[in-house]
């Protein structure tokens, strides 16, 4: 006979009903469900989600909701430290068991850990799921028993491991709670007002499930085709952009694998474009492995001797990094993209960051912070792992003499210009060849253009052979100092 008593499934990173483990474990136990979600602004520390991610949570909370209410179980929201809120709800409804899908950041991991060990002490049953990974960070080890350092080898552990378990459905009824009290969504305020600075996240993106399974049809249907060779081409639409609904949990890793295997199998994609994108799900995998193993990876360079490098205090700089004024049109061009969407083109969150680290000397940890309150798919694993990586300080990083050229990549990725007349129109005037320079057009070819450099448009805040040259001897000193 099933338990009576109720089960709190607590909601995290993982806004969706389908494939979510905790709630299809909460539904086989047969008893009545609260669905959970809270807003905690204190245990995460510096963690704390950004302006973005808050408007993206707003409206995919939103989703959730109405989703739910649907199936008969109301989401229940409620504001304050989890370890306490979880308790008082325990007390507050009778629940005999706490279920909830595993995160990596250190912060949740602790936490989660003291939590399940009070409520199993005041005999709970308390169980927590693989809801948001492949696999999760200890299951695949080196020969010596050792978390993987290096992504070749993880990625082909993780293909020899065998295909990921199948994506469950969503449950097609729930049996909620009645009577119960939580907060007003509205009233977190989540949302910008003052100004309302999301007009262009509004245009850009459809946060909740729904909008998570359209992107990933049209994504299968369309650019995946092209996904190998047109991935980094920030003119082109040749990526998922699925980050965000998969660090949300709008949609799981296991379900993109499954549908992406099956257009293979249907004989509408190649195997060869499938696996270039799946590889990126083995990436994110690789960085919550990282994240799990070394919990200080945020904050510190993993490679420790990259702290003897002479970083740079520069704000002057770093603000006009910020707004998208350096005067080298494809870095301007993503970080305009960035404040205007919440997102930036993987290949040019390389470029922009390699820039700030490596022509502007300015710490890594500062444009991570730039990138946690701006990107809408802030995810900590993913945005610590990307600006080691082009530091050259992380696990399987970038060599620290590949400095980006920001003149040559942008020629390289955007040859035509598109991205860069979209997002820097003060420039689109001038002719292609000068598009990616334009500091080496004539005066006549300026004019002709409507631009006035250091006025209509920033001439650049640096020399990139100067600074490429200074970058490759600091990197130098940190060799001899270690």
């Amino acid at each position: 006979m099933p338990d009576a008593s109720p089960v709190i499934v607590w909601f995290r990173q993982d806004l969706r009903l389908a494939d979510n483990p905790a709630l299809a474990a909460a539904v086989e136990r047969g008893a009545p469900i609260l669905p959970l979600y809270i807003l905690d602004d204190d245990t995460p520390g510096a963690w704390t989600p950004g302006g973005a991610a808050r408007w993206w949570l707003h409206h995919s909370l939103a989703a959730l909701a109405a989703d739910l209410t649907k199936l008969g179980a109301p989401l229940c929201l409620r504001r304050g430290k989890a370890a306490e809120v979880v308790p008082e709800l325990v007390a507050e409804t009778g629940a005999g068991a706490v279920f909830w899908n595993r995160c990596c950041e250190p912060y949740a991991v602790a936490r989660d850990k003291a939590l399940k060990a009070a409520l199993t002490g005041q005999g709970l049953e308390v169980r927590s799921f693989n809801g948001n990974l492949l696999v999760e960070p200890w299951e695949l080890t080196t020969g010596q028993g050792q978390p993987y350092k290096v992504f070749t080898p993880f990625w082909k552990a993780l293909l020899a491991a065998g295909a990921p378990r199948a994506a469950r459905a969503k449950p097609e009824k729930l049996r909620g709670l009645d009577g119960l009290d939580g907060d007003n969504l509205d009233d977190w305020n989540l949302l910008p007002t003052k100004p309302d600075w999301a007009g262009g996240l509004k245009r850009a993106w459809k946060p909740g499930e729904a909008g998570a399974v359209e992107r990933l049809v049209e994504f299968l249907e369309g650019a995946a085709g092209a996904y190998k060779g047109e991935r980094d081409r920030p003119d082109l639409p040749g990526t998922s952009r699925l980050s965000p609904h998969l660090h949300w949990g709008e949609i799981s890793p296991r379900q993109i694998w499954q549908a992406t295997r099956h257009a293979v199998d249907a004989g509408e994609l190649q195997d060869s474009a499938a696996m270039a994108f799946l590889r990126q799900l083995g990436w994110r995998d690789f960085s919550h492995n990282l994240l799990f193993h070394w919990p200080d990876f945020p904050e510190q360079s993993w490679r420790r001797e990259f702290d003897a490098f002479p970083w740079r205090d520069d704000d002057v700089a770093f603000e006009a990094w910020c707004r998208g004024r350096t005067g080298y049109p494809i870095v301007d061009a993503g970080l305009r993209q960035l404040w205007e969407t919440g997102w930036m083109h993987n290949r040019v969150r390389m470029i922009t960051a390699s820039f700030l680290i490596k022509d502007l000397l300015i710490p890594w940890q500062r444009g991570e912070a730039w990138f946690w309150d701006t990107l809408v798919d802030a995810d900590l694993a993913n945005n610590a792992a990307g600006w080691q990586w082009v530091a050259g300080c992380g696990a399987d990083a970038a060599p620290y003499f590949r400095i980006f050229n920001p003149v040559t990549q942008g020629e390289k990725f955007d040859p035509k210009g598109d991205y860069i007349r979209h997002w820097v129109p003060e420039i689109s005037e001038l002719p292609d060849n000068l598009l990616h320079k334009p500091w080496e057009a004539s005066e006549e070819e300026l004019k002709n253009a409507g631009i006035t450099l250091g006025e209509t448009y920033p001439r650049p805040i640096v020399d990139h052979k100067a600074a490429r040259a200074r970058a490759l001897a600091g990197y130098e000193a940190v060799k001899k100092a270690n």
